[in-house]
């Protein structure tokens, strides 16, 4: 089946949580891309075949996925709720490998961030705090929560804007504002890029633009402003 996509130009994306199930598939993926040369695939670029959560992977299997092109499309979100339960049921030691959002941008992988809502909240502000926190929205952690995983500010942006844009094979569109490119942009209530970690999780969006249309304004204009 993977083969066949390949050659088809079809774009796989697998889910996959736990440790042997994320080699499991990086296996499989890793045999399909031999056995295909690119002078056989419809889309002779990378694939661009993603692991949608890779949530517990071992550390020896994470630098496999820049290696082969294969994208973990994460949500930071799970690291801040699962934790309080994940020591428990996996073990100190498989820890080192969960939620491990920093080795996977330092082994040369990007990520593909979301929220898996309705699974989680699917608040964006939860979601980039929780990259840049690794914290519980009260802002409880502990040393089993790998604080050393959490990400820049400027990585967590990436993880939501041009990353995903990239996955998506939209990246010359989407996923940054330039010229050319469609204006779909967010203006927030706070520089989420400088203010205190805590108050990230208070801001909020002011207006939202898709394809240059206005379609959320959190805002009533006065008749000076018109």
């Amino acid at each position: 089946m993977f083969e066949e996509a390949l050659r088809r130009g079809i774009q796989v994306e697998t889910h996959a949580i736990g440790d042997r199930a994320n080699r499991m598939i990086l296996d499989l993926y890793e045999q399909a891309l031999k056995a295909v040369p690119a002078e056989k695939r419809k889309i002779r670029e990378k694939p661009r075949w993603r692991v949608e959560h890779a949530q517990i992977v071992d550390p020896v299997d994470i630098p496999r996925f820049a290696k082969l092109g294969v994208i973990p499309s994460m949500q930071p979100s799970h690291a801040i709720s699962d934790l309080f339960f994940a020591p428990a049921r996996l073990g100190i030691d498989r820890l080192a490998g969960a939620y491990a959002w920093k080795s996977f941008l330092k082994s040369g992988a990007i990520i593909c961030g979301g929220s898996d809502a309705p699974v989680e909240h699917g608040e964006p502000m939860i979601e980039f705090y929780a990259a840049v926190a690794r914290k519980s929205i009260k802002g409880e952690s502990s040393e089993d929560w790998h604080p050393e995983q959490a990400v820049s500010r400027e990585q967590a942006l990436k993880m939501f804007t041009i990353w995903p844009a990239y996955a998506a094979f939209e990246e010359k569109d989407k996923g940054s504002i330039e010229v050319g490119k469609l204006a779909d942009l967010t203006v927030l209530s706070q520089d989420i890029m400088k203010i205190p970690e805590r108050e990230i999780l208070r801001t909020r969006s002011e207006m939202t633009v898709i394809g240059g249309e206005i379609l959320y304004l959190n805002w009533v204009r006065s008749e000076e402003d018109e």
